[in-house]
């Protein structure tokens, strides 16, 4: 059978991720007038089932990847044709569906959404491309033009005729009311297309004045005051398109901000998966100090590889003061966002006991200490997987007499763990302690030196109730478990955001940012050269303006793209950087700031603690091994939906405002409200088999 499914075979021959060949949904009658199928013109006739999955043309372009990687991040199951596989599956009616449905005796359609790369994936007067038409108009299912030009073929004048094509890069486009009525209702309005590199055209597009039956939801001025569509729904011959007409990629903002919107009009707004647009930022080495950079040796004091120097202790190093913490605190009101503070309670006792028996930094962050979220990260950070031997540039892990890797004991690290929520729960700070971050994500493997877990890591995990352990996404981006078992902890992996931890000035920031991005030529050096994944700067930043004017919206761009990929990891910073010129107010300042301008009221910022991360997670890792197993039923039939899931797996839905979940007695309000939808993890009542929601009908 030709095609494969992302573990496996096919049954119904499409090389699809997600979609699993007992994957279904029934047909769009009752959520929108304009998309009731033809097959319920007749009162007699049955009310068809439709699949709760999507069927994707794929020509290996970037806009139907991107449309693809959506589906994939949110958990909607979708199915590939690739139309470079010469034994891909005909596009028949007979694969599209089926005359009578063997468990329901009702027509069926087998996806609820098609995406093409453009009108006309299959040729305009192929077999092909008529029985998919045909389909479309039978059971009103609509089609997405990933990518396509303006001509009258999708409901477009000609470029030539009052519209306009070029590259688009730092173009403003705006929602219009009937896109913010509609499927982009999450969206603010204007929208500025991403330009990043003046000497590089990163979008190019044509714009179109719109003929009748289409409607415009994403538009530009023209020259004549007139208005110039880029995406927009052309309504013909029964069927219904959504046409766009720039060219993107999934990591381009323009995208990212309309993503949600067009899988909502795919799937007429009812959908499997959900998806949310999530930041939180933990601040670790809270009440410790950092060693700071040093910008003659081009090194850190106290780093292995940096001669010369006390360790850092004696060497300036940069530590938050209680001026420092009135401002977090403050700026965490204004602007409505709320920080996690990563604390070593050892670290400040230390500090205390050698600063005369005082410490303003600490009593300012404990006197406010419900502002904040606090998080366990050891009593005085040390590094807990092997025991490291220094005597070597890198370091390796130490070797016992018998030749065995030493490691850091099971007491000594549930002694960390311990002796940190000990102290804190003396201050009365709020823990849970069901969340660790240890030092360095130590106590995990480091590669190269240390390929495998500290074996005593997980037995002390467990010895003090930890859940979730936090990792670096940059090393591990997927989560695992630590030890075995069911009750065994999971990782939480978190985005180093790149501003460092040994700096306290802007200067300071950009004098290391030039020796890692810089060639030795530019005096650098020269990392960037040697690592095919990096690129160095054309020159070195001028250390008195690169910080603001380069490093900050780069950064920020790089947040908020995970801030927009449904992304729920936690970035991690250190508190040196709220310390001194407080580096990173400037970049959570511009996330937030374009962040708020981008979206409305409607769709906030979540802002999820890190065992609500690591929930989220293991949720849609079962869930996805569940699509892959092709062990999930789900249908609609008129305005009610059915989910089966194997038993403890929770179900990711979204639906219109006003859906009710069946009880077993009566019905209750469904979800939670994000985006203009509805949409939550659910399962089945007690007593049932499958999740049933009974869907608003007008």
């Amino acid at each position: 059978m030709p095609g494969t499914s992302r573990h496996g075979a096919s049954r119904d021959g499409g090389r699809g991720r997600r979609g699993a060949p007992r994957l279904a949904a029934l047909a769009a009658a009752g959520l929108l007038a304009t998309v009731v199928p033809s097959a319920q013109a007749g009162a007699a006739a049955p009310v068809p089932r439709v699949d709760l999955t999507v069927l994707v043309v794929d020509d290996g372009g970037s806009a139907v990847e991107a449309i693809t990687a959506e589906l994939e991040g949110s958990g909607v199951p979708y199915r590939t044709i690739d139309l470079n596989d010469p034994g891909r599956p005909v596009i028949t009616a007979g694969f599209l569906s089926e005359a009578s449905d063997s468990a329901t005796g009702r027509p069926r359609a087998r996806y609820q959404g098609v995406v093409l790369p453009h009108e006309a994936a299959f040729g305009p007067d192929s077999a092909e491309q008529a029985a998919l038409a045909a389909y479309e108009r039978t059971y009103g299912i609509p089609q997405v033009d990933a990518y396509t030009w303006a001509h009258p073929g999708v409901g477009l004048d000609y470029t030539s005729d009052g519209g306009w094509s070029g590259v688009l890069d730092g173009a403003t486009a705006h929602v219009t009311p009937a896109g913010q009525a509609g499927p982009f209702r999450d969206l603010r309005g204007p929208l500025t297309f991403e330009d990043n590199d003046p000497n590089v055209s990163e979008s190019y597009g044509y714009a179109g004045r719109p003929r009748a039956g289409y409607t415009s939801y994403l538009d530009m001025a023209a020259a004549d005051g007139g208005r110039m569509s880029l995406v927009g729904e052309y309504a013909h011959d029964g069927r219904r398109e959504l046409v766009v007409t720039f060219a993107y990629n999934r990591h381009q903002r323009q995208f990212r901000a309309l993503a949600r919107g067009i899988v909502e009009w795919l799937t007429q707004g009812v959908h499997l998966g959900r998806s949310r647009n999530y930041l939180s930022v933990h601040v670790d080495d809270v009440f410790a100090p950092d060693a700071r950079w040093d910008t003659v040796r081009n090194c850190t004091p106290g780093d292995l590889d940096c001669p010369g120097g006390d360790g850092g202790a004696g060497e300036n190093p940069v530590r938050m003061t209680a001026a420092d913490a009135a401002y977090a605190a403050a700026w965490q009101k204004s602007s409505g966002f709320l920080l996690d503070l990563v604390y070593n309670g050892g670290q400040g006792e230390q500090w205390k006991a050698e600063h005369g028996g005082t410490d303003p930094l600490a009593a300012r962050l404990i006197a406010d200490r419900a502002q904040y979220r606090w998080i366990n990260h050891t009593y005085t950070h040390p590094f807990l997987g092997c025991v490291q031997d220094s005597s070597t540039v890198p370091w390796t892990c130490a070797k016992t007499g018998t030749g065995a890797t030493a490691w850091v004991s099971r007491a000594e690290i549930s002694a960390q763990i311990r002796d940190n929520l000990g102290w804190a729960h003396g201050k009365g700070l709020p823990v849970d302690r069901t969340e660790l971050v240890t030092g360095e994500h130590s106590g995990l493997k480091t590669l190269p030196q240390q390929p495998a877990d500290n074996p005593n890591l997980a037995g002390a995990l467990a010895d003090n109730g930890v859940k979730w352990v936090g990792s670096d996404n940059s090393r591990e981006p997927a989560q695992r478990p630590v030890g075995t078992g069911s009750g065994a902890a999971r990782t939480v992996p978190r985005h180093p955001m790149n501003v460092y931890y040994n700096v306290g000035t802007a200067a300071e920031m950009t004098d290391e940012y030039n020796w890692i991005y810089t060639s030795r030529a530019d005096g650098g050096s020269g990392l960037c050269e040697d690592n095919p994944s990096s690129t160095c700067l054309p020159a070195p930043l001028d250390t008195a303006t690169g910080y603001h004017a380069h490093i900050v919206p780069q950064e920020a761009r790089t947040a908020l793209s995970h801030v927009l990929g449904n992304d729920p990891r936690p970035h991690y910073v250190h508190q040196s950087n709220l310390a001194e010129e407080r580096l990173l107010y400037p970049v959570l300042d511009t996330v937030l700031a374009d962040y708020r301008a981008l979206f409305a009221d409607n769709t906030p910022l979540v802002n999820p603690r890190q065992k609500d991360v690591g929930t989220e997670l293991s949720r849609r890792a079962a869930w996805e091994r569940a699509l892959d197993a092709g062990q999930v039923t789900a249908y609609r039939v008129g305005t009610t939906v059915t989910v089966k899931a194997p038993s403890g797996v929770a179900v990711p839905v979204t639906v219109p405002e006003g859906t009710r979940k069946q009880l077993l007695l009566g019905t209750a309000a469904f979800g939670t409200a994000y985006a203009g939808t509805r949409s939550d993890w659910t399962t089945p009542e007690l007593l049932q088999n499958a999740v049933t929601l009974r869907l608003p009908t007008t």
